[in-house]
């Protein structure tokens, strides 16, 4: 299923999957116990990280690691650039060259470290519009979202941003209430790699209770090119 914006952000609806997709830029800290947790529970993931990201050594052998054993890893911009503003959506902050040459550096830096093939990209911010969505398939590649509705991707708050601030818990139940309404089937569930240090209640380290929890409920985690 597309949005209205051209990014995929569901999977089959019919099918109890689940696809899990962590995003990073200059905050990393997650890699390594997430990867961990993916290990023990025989998890597929997808990463899709920046150039930024990439500038850590043992970040981009990890990730090698990960791509070798079966997950996806793909681009999420070279520098992490808002390709449109906030409050006006269909307006865009980049020229289509600017677009271009910053997502071919981030698939150059993939590959220099050995992941090629790649086909899939999630945008910085997960903010994009239309015309991002073209120049992205332009370039072979297919744009993709998580699914709206969760609030995972909110594991970015910390307390001192008053009110947008969601502690952990709070996301889970949120999940967990929304999948009693409406299933998680087909669904896709965005956690980052990293937040600001500000932030010490992290969602990563409840990542092995959010796996087991959907696991108990029948649903199977596979990566985006899986799904």
């Amino acid at each position: 299923m597309k949005d209205s914006h051209g990014a995929i952000i569901k999977g089959d609806a019919s099918q109890r999957q689940i696809s899990l997709v962590f995003t990073g830029d200059e905050f990393r800290e997650g890699l390594q116990p997430i990867a961990e947790v993916l290990e023990r529970t025989k998890v597929k993931g997808s990463f899709f990280v920046t150039g930024r990201f990439l500038e850590d050594g043992k970040s981009a052998r990890l990730l090698k690691k990960l791509y070798d054993k079966g997950h996806l890893i793909g681009p999420h911009s070279d520098r992490h650039l808002l390709y449109a503003p906030w409050e006006d959506r269909d307006s865009l902050l980049v020229t289509k060259a600017e677009f271009r040459q910053d997502l071919q550096d981030n698939l150059l830096k993939l590959s220099k470290i050995g992941i090629a093939d790649v086909k899939e990209f999630i945008a910085p911010y997960e903010w994009y519009n239309q015309t991002i969505a073209d120049w992205t398939s332009e370039l072979g590649l297919t744009l993709y979202n998580f699914t709206p509705g969760l609030r995972t991707p909110a594991d970015y708050t910390y307390p001192q941003m008053g009110k947008k601030y969601l502690s952990s818990e709070a996301i889970i139940r949120q999940l967990l209430d929304f999948e009693e309404r409406n299933s998680l089937n087909g669904h896709i569930v965005l956690i980052h790699l990293g937040t600001d240090p500000r932030r010490t209640d992290k969602l990563f380290n409840q990542l092995e209770r959010l796996i087991d929890l959907l696991k108990n409920k029948n649903y199977k985690f596979v990566p985006l090119n899986e799904f």
